[in-house]
């Protein structure tokens, strides 16, 4: 067995220097609290430009007023854009053109909310603010089998040490400080309250006038806000160690003030309803956290790569473990997450459906389910939108947003609604959640959803006689979303997928005992084979120059036809052919974080394990893996971390090492058999 205590502390990240591009943060999954080498969000303002240091949390929504009134634009208000499909013309919301108001406000409402920054105050001998050049001798340590972050550092040569954590079922913050500049009135703590922002850092400090912060309760060491943004509220119940006094400081912010005393505690709790129970203590969040922490790691997955030949063996190793860590506290919340997940605002911090697959789909190659199925109630209740839109539409069952915040309505775009690849994946969720409790309670639990979905993908499809045959789009944009709907048709990753998407869904009838769907196999039986050049795949089967200066950058979605799936009429020696016209001909830089297990995968399943490495390890600043852990997409500022880059560097790995349906049978066989890599795991599951 592996020595999982020892394989995983070994990767805590070690921070000693101010370093905006890879702050620590701690959470649960629906709480995240991103924090400076003070353990706190003491100097936020420097964190802006690169990744905010924000406190977020998957109930902490904000919606601007429309107009500056007190509501929202509603769907009547918005014209369509009309697209011809063969013969009828369906609307999509892909233009701005005379409603921009309104299109740009349904993109950016609701957006998430920056729910307040922690920070310390600290003083210098000579009565001024601490700078950040004053902090000495920093040492901070996010301790994985714990969840907590230990700071430590000097001021004038006194040490502080601050101890960070959050509790695992609670959005509740923990923090104890030890200082001898407690005892002078040199160190106290400040929490600050922002007005909503749909930029980046979730957060508008200008509008002071906007939103209230009113005390509720404040009795000895306890203080209980509330926070009113315009239809939005929330609360903030704060309690600290004896001895220890509030005091506002500001129109939104309030100071804690210690006793002379070499130390506080303090526990800071947000709540989308009033708090009416007691607060735990430091200690006893320390000590939940460390419980939940242990048996984290304990159970599921585990990778062990370190003892490899190949020296890059520990830097696989240490992706992983971060990527376990880091997707467990940001993609294993009641939501599908944003791509910044809960750190903090990218696209308005809504969520991509296409992307939850990347987010969170690998939960169950590692042994943990539960952390997928906790956000597949969200498609239970959004069905009857989805399929409000389908049916809006002319088509069949549902049709799953894109982009969207927690109502699950579509957000306007010129890409969005027109993709069609998030469609199939509720199946494949649902397919996995039957691979790890293989009853017909799970079956019958996720039957609505694979059902209805199967119906959209069925309905989606146009036949065409010429050919006697089914085909997708146009309209569509396929993965590779730098395609013009009008002209796309039968892109080579969709094709593969609605395949998959049908027989899984023709398996769960059977498996149900119930009726055979004739449109579902007749479909399925005539849908368009692959589109392919010269030998290799194209993105779509009116783009014969896929690999023209033109069209090779964003993703090489083509190659995930065998490799993210099973490979449904995929001709192997045409994929190794387009593999390798990738590897030599695609923009890589203008690749995206996930792309690159993609390759790996693709790379795996046809025997090229060499590459397979070489793909997740490519030297890319889309590939860059952060101190934190964190892929970074380098020429993104919006991007400063991209956890789908996370969640799919753990696919690619579990399958690398555990295999696939119908895969060879030796061990690691996604990994080279030369000898150069030792590959020891268990807990994982084969990918499908």
């Amino acid at each position: 067995m592996l020595n999982r205590y020892t394989l995983v502390r070994k990767h805590n990240p070690v921070v000693t220097a101010f370093d905006f591009a890879s702050p620590l943060s701690v959470g649960n999954g629906e709480f995240v609290f991103t924090a400076d080498p003070t353990g706190l969000q003491t100097f936020a303002e420097a964190y802006e430009e690169k990744m905010p240091l924000c406190t977020m949390s998957q109930w902490g929504w904000h919606t601007i007023p429309a107009n500056g009134e007190q509501k929202a634009y509603k769907s009547k208000d918005y014209r369509v854009k009309m697209y011809d499909t063969y013969g009828r013309k369906i609307g999509y919301i892909t233009s701005s053109e005379g409603q921009e108001a309104e299109y740009n406000w349904l993109r950016q409402n609701p957006h998430r909310l920056h729910l307040g920054r922690i920070g310390l105050i600290i003083t210098i001998s000579d009565g001024r603010p601490a700078k950040m050049s004053d902090l000495q001798n920093i040492h901070q340590t996010l301790d994985l089998w714990q969840g907590l972050i230990v700071s430590n550092f000097t001021v004038e040569g006194l040490p502080v040490t601050v101890k960070t954590c959050c509790h695992p079922t609670r959005d509740l913050l923990a923090v104890s400080i030890e200082s001898p500049l407690l005892t002078t009135g040199r160190l106290a703590v400040k929490f600050s309250y922002p007005y909503g922002s749909p930029e980046k850092t979730a957060a508008d400090w200008e509008q002071e006038d906007k939103h209230r912060t009113d005390v509720i309760v404040h009795d000895e060491n306890q203080l209980t806000l509330l926070r009113l943004l315009d239809a939005d509220y929330y609360f903030n119940k704060i309690s600290s160690s004896p001895g220890a006094k509030f005091q506002r400081s500001g129109k939104h912010s309030f100071n804690l003030t210690p006793p002379e005393v070499g130390s506080i505690e303090f526990v800071s709790a947000f709540t989308p309803n009033l708090p009416r129970y007691s607060l735990p203590s430091f200690a006893e969040t320390m000590a939940a956290a460390a419980t939940y922490w242990e048996n984290y790691w304990k159970q599921g997955g585990m990778v062990e790569l370190v003892e490899s030949k190949d020296p890059r063996g520990f830097e696989l190793e240490r992706r992983v473990i971060l990527s376990q860590y880091l997707t467990a506290i940001q993609c294993a919340g009641s939501l599908p997450p944003a791509e910044t997940g809960l750190t903090c605002n990218s696209w308005y911090g809504k969520f991509h459906l296409e992307m939850h697959w990347w987010h969170a789909a690998h939960f169950a190659l590692w042994g943990r389910i539960h952390l997928l199925e906790k956000s597949l109630w969200w498609y239970q209740y959004i069905l009857e939108k989805a399929k409000e839109l389908a049916r809006n539409q002319g088509y069949a069952g549902a049709r799953w947003p894109k982009m969207v915040g927690p109502n699950g309505l579509d957000s306007p775009s010129s890409i969005g609604p027109l993709l069609i690849w998030q469609q199939p994946h509720p199946i494949y969720y649902a397919e996995l959640c039957y691979r790890a409790h293989p009853n017909r309670e799970t079956l019958e639990q996720y039957q609505e959803i694979v059902f209805n979905t199967a119906d959209f993908l069925a309905s989606y499809a146009v036949y065409e006689e010429e050919g006697d045959r089914y085909v997708l789009g146009p309209p569509v944009i396929p993965a590779q979303e730098c395609h013009r709907p009008e002209i796309t048709i039968n892109p080579t990753f969709e094709l593969a997928y609605w395949a998959l998407g049908l027989e899984l869904a023709i398996k769960w009838r059977k498996r149900l005992n119930l009726n055979r769907k004739p449109e579902w196999e007749q479909v399925l039986a005539k849908l368009s084979p692959l589109p392919e050049k010269d030998q290799v795949y194209l993105a779509h089967e009116n783009c014969p120059d896929t690999f023209s200066p033109y069209f090779n950058h964003d993703h090489p979605s083509m190659l995930c036809a065998l490799g993210v799936l099973p490979g449904w009429g995929v001709d192997h020696q045409v994929m190794l052919n387009t593999l390798q016209r990738v590897i030599t001909d695609w923009q890589l830089e203008k690749s995206w974080g996930w792309d690159f297990p993609v390759i790996a995968m693709t790379a795996a399943r046809l025997g090229r394990q060499e590459l397979a490495v070489d793909a997740l390890l490519g030297d890319s600043p889309k590939n860059l893996y952060l101190l934190n852990g964190h892929n970074c997409q380098l020429s993104r500022d919006d991007l400063p971390l991209y956890l789908p880059g996370n969640g799919g560097l753990l696919m690619a790995v579990a399958m690398m090492a555990a295999g696939w349906d119908g895969g060879p049978g030796f061990h690691a066989p996604g990994f080279p058999q030369d000898g150069s890599w030792t590959v020891t795991w268990e807990g994982l599951s084969r990918m499908i």
